[in-house]
C-alpha cells in the first residue's frame, strides 16, 4: 500500500521509541546493578519471522544480534498455535541462544484483535543462574553447560497469564541471589507488557495494514542505505588476522581470528571460516554478532537498527567453528573475541576506507569486576559488578577516546563508585587513566583505566579477562599499539602487586586489586603530531615526558613548552633512523598489528550512489 511520508516517519520514530521505553522501564524497575547501572541487557520488537522490527538505542548490540533465532526455535517448538495471551518464555539455551548462560532471554507474544503479529523481548544479564556462574559468567576453565548453571530452553513461566510454580521453584532454588534474579525476571516481563499496550495505541490509530507496511518500507530503505555505503568502496577481496593470547586452558596457544571480506557491487560477504575451531575452553560462541556488528559500524553507525540493516550482508561461519560451535560445546566466556573480531573485519577495510577506519581498540569487553562472598556481619550474599572501559583507536581526524567500553556494548557503562561502596564492603581506592596507555600517532590512541579497589571482608575475586598482549591493539598508518590490559593482586602483608588470571580466587580482609585495561592504537605516523599537542598531553598527565621524547620527537622545555627547533633536530634524527632500519633484513613477522590485504580490488565505480 502506498504510504504518506509524514505517517511514515512518524511509524519509523515510533517504532524504536517504543523498546526504548521498555529499556527505561527495565531500567528502573531491576534489582541487579548489572540492569540498573551497567546497562547489561537489551530491548527489541520482532515479528513472527524472528526478523528485527526495533531495539532500543545503545543496547548491548551483540545481544541483539542473534534474537531472531530465538523466535524462529520458539515457533519450531510450539507453533503459531501453541502461543496465546498472557504466555511469558524464558529460555537462555546455549544450543540456540549462543552465549552464556547469564544472558536471560523473557519474551512475549503480541497479539491484536486475536492475530499474533510479533514478539517483545529482552535479554538481560542476570547475577546468577546457579552453578559456578556468579558475576558475569563461570569463565573460560568451565567444562561444560551444566557446571556454568541453569539452562533454559523455551519454557513457559507463565502460560496464558498463570503462573508456573514449579518452575519458578526450580529456578528460585538453584540461585544465589534469588531476589535479584527474578526480580529482574519481573521487570523484563512489565517492559514487554508496557511495549504491547504500546503497540496497541498504534495499532489502533493507524491499523494492522498501515503498520506492518511501514515496518516493511522501513527495512527496504535501510537495506538501501547500507548498500549505498557499501557500492562506493571498490570491489575486491580483503583480509585481515588477528589473534587472543590463549583460551584460558591451553596456555600459550595463540586463538587465530581469520577474516574475509568480498565486495561486489553493493554487497558485502564476511567469511569467518578461517577463525579457530571450536575449543575446550568456554570461549565459543554461537553467533553472528562479530559480523553484524562490525557491518553496522562501517554502513550505518547513527542508523536506528532494524532487519533491514543486515540484509545485503552474507556472513559465512562454518559449524564447528569458535563462533558457530555446537551445543555441548563451553561458551561461559562466549564474548571474550567478539569485539577483537569486529576490529578485525574493520582493519581489513583499511585499504578500501582509509578516511574511516580507526586503528585497533581495546578489543575486549573491558574490565570485569567482580568480587563476592558472604558479608560476616549480615550474613547475607553480596556482589561487586561492574564493567571498566578501555581506550579507543585513534582515528583519521581525532584521538581515540578513552576509558569507554568496546564496539559490541552500546551504552554499557562502569558502575558508579558511590553505588558500589554503598552497597558492597569494598573501598574504591582509586580510579584514573592510565598514562601511556595509549598508542602513539598523528592522532594517539585513547587510554585504559586503572581501578584499585581494597576489599573489607574476605571474599572471591574473578580475573578471567581474555589477554591481549601479543597482539595488542594496533596502530594504523605509522601508528603504535596500545598497551594491552590485565589483573594484578596485593594480597594482604605482600609489598607488590602481581598479575593475576583466575576464577573464585579467595583473598583475605584488605586485599587490593587493579583492575586494568587496554589502551587503543595510534592513527598515523607520531612525528606528525603537532608539538603543542603532545606538550598538553604531558601536562595533563596523559603521557609521559619521556614517551613526549622517545615516540614524538617532542623537547620539552623546564615550563613544559615544546621547543621547536630541538623538536625539529630530534625528529629528523628519529626520521633517518627509521630509514636504516627499514634497510636492514626483517627478521620475524610483526606481532604488533594484524596482517592486512587486498586482492585485486577493482576500480572505483562512478556514476551516483544508488
Amino acid at each position: 500500500m502506498k504510504l504518506d511520508t509524514v505517517t511514515l516517519e512518524v511509524i519509523r520514530n515510533a517504532l524504536p521509541a517504543v523498546a526504548n521505553e521498555m529499556a527505561a522501564d527495565l531500567q528502573r524497575t531491576s534489582y541487579n546493578m548489572m540492569i540498573y547501572e551497567v546497562r547489561d541487557y537489551c530491548t527489541a520488537l520482532l515479528d513472527t519471522q524472528g526478523e528485527l522490527i526495533s531495539q532500543n538505542v545503545g543496547g548491548v548490540s551483540h545481544f541483539v544480534a542473534d534474537l531472531g533465532v530465538l523466535v524462529t526455535d520458539g515457533l519450531k517448538r510450539y507453533g503459531k498455535e501453541g502461543f496465546k495471551q498472557g504466555d511469558v518464555v524464558i529460555t537462555n539455551h546455549q544450543a540456540v541462544a549462543g552465549q552464556h548462560l547469564n544472558n536471560v532471554v523473557i519474551y512475549t507474544p503480541y497479539f491484536y484483535k486475536g492475530e499474533l503479529l510479533m514478539f517483545m523481548m529482552v535479554r538481560a544479564h542476570w547475577i546468577d543462574v546457579g552453578g559456578q556462574s556468579t558475576g558475569f559468567g563461570a569463565g573460560p576453565t568451565v567444562a561444560d553447560p551444566w557446571l556454568e548453571g541453569l539452562q533454559l530452553d523455551q519454557l513457559k513461566i507463565y502460560e496464558g497469564g498463570k503462573l508456573n510454580d514449579t518452575l519458578y521453584r526450580v529456578i528460585k532454588d538453584n540461585i544465589r541471589f534469588p531476589e535479584s534474579s527474578l526480580g529482574d525476571m519481573k521487570s523484563q516481563m512489565a517492559a514487554c507488557r508496557l511495549a504491547a499496550r504500546r503497540m496497541d495505541e498504534l495499532f489502533d490509530k493507524y491499523g494492522k495494514d498501515t503498520i506492518l507496511a511501514a515496518i516493511a518500507q522501513i527495512f527496504a530503505e535501510t537495506e538501501q542505505k547500507c548498500r549505498n555505503v557499501v557500492s562506493e568502496l571498490p570491489d575486491g577481496t580483503y583480509e585481515a588476522e588477528a589473534s587472543i593470547d590463549d583460551d584460558g586452558v591451553d596456555k600459550g596457544k595463540e586463538v587465530p581470528i581469520r577474516v574475509k571480506i568480498t565486495i561486489k557491487g553493493s554487497d558485502m560477504t564476511i567469511d569467518l571460516s578461517g577463525c579457530s575451531p571450536e575449543r575446550k575452553a568456554a570461549i565459543n560462541s554461537r553467533t553472528f554478532a562479530g559480523a553484524r556488528v562490525a557491518y553496522k559500524a562501517l554502513t550505518g553507525p547513527l542508523q536506528p537498527v532494524n532487519e533491514g540493516s543486515f540484509r545485503a550482508l552474507k556472513v559465512i561461519i562454518p559449524e564447528g567453528n569458535i563462533m558457530m560451535a555446537r551445543f555441548p560445546a563451553p561458551m561461559s566466556g562466549w564474548s571474550a573475541i567478539v569485539p577483537t573480531v569486529v576490529d578485525t573485519i574493520v582493519a581489513a577495510l583499511a585499504k578500501a576506507m582509509p578516511d574511516r577506519v580507526p586503528a585497533g581498540h581495546h578489543g575486549l569487553l573491558g574490565g570485569a569486576v567482580v568480587f563476592f562472598g558472604l558479608h560476616p556481619k549480615t550474613r547475607r550474599r553480596f556482589i561487586v559488578q561492574s564493567i571498566e572501559g578501555g581506550g579507543w583507536g585513534g582515528r583519521p581526524f581525532e584521538d581515540g577516546v578513552s576509558g569507554t567500553v568496546s564496539v559490541c556494548q552500546g551504552d554499557v557503562r562502569n558502575g558508579s563508585i558511590e553505588g558500589i561502596e554503598l552497597k558492597c564492603p569494598v573501598v574504591v581506592e582509586s580510579r584514573g587513566l592510565r598514562q601511556d596507555s595509549c598508542g602513539a600517532g598523528k592522532y594517539r590512541g585513547g587510554l585504559g583505566i586503572d581501578l584499585r579497589v581494597r576489599n573489607l571482608v574476605e571474599g572471591k575475586w574473578n580475573f578471567e579477562q581474555t589477554r591481549r598482549g601479543k597482539c595488542p591493539p594496533w596502530g594504523a598508518w605509522g601508528g603504535t599499539p596500545g598497551e594491552p590490559g590485565g589483573y594484578l593482586l596485593k594480597r594482604p602483608g605482600e609489598r607488590e602487586f602481581k598479575d593475576m588470571a583466575g576464577a573464585h580466587i579467595p583473598v583475605a580482609l584488605d586485599a587490593e586489586a587493579i583492575v586494568r585495561t587496554g589502551g587503543g592504537g595510534g592513527w598515523g605516523d607520531p612525528l606528525e603530531r603537532a608539538s603543542a599537542q603532545v606538550a598538553e598531553d604531558v601536562a595533563e598527565g596523559l603521557i609521559s615526558a619521556e614517551a613526549a621524547r622517545k615516540l614524538y620527537g617532542v623537547v620539552l622545555r623546564g615550563n613544559m613548552s615544546p621547543d621547536e627547533s630541538e623538536t625539529q633536530r630530534l625528529r629528523d634524527r628519529l626520521r633517518s633512523a627509521r630509514k636504516r632500519t627499514a634497510q636492514a633484513p626483517k627478521m620475524g613477522a610483526n606481532k604488533q598489528a594484524p596482517k592486512t590485504g587486498a586482492k585485486k580490488p577493482a576500480a572505483r565505480r562512478k556514476g551516483k550512489r544508488r
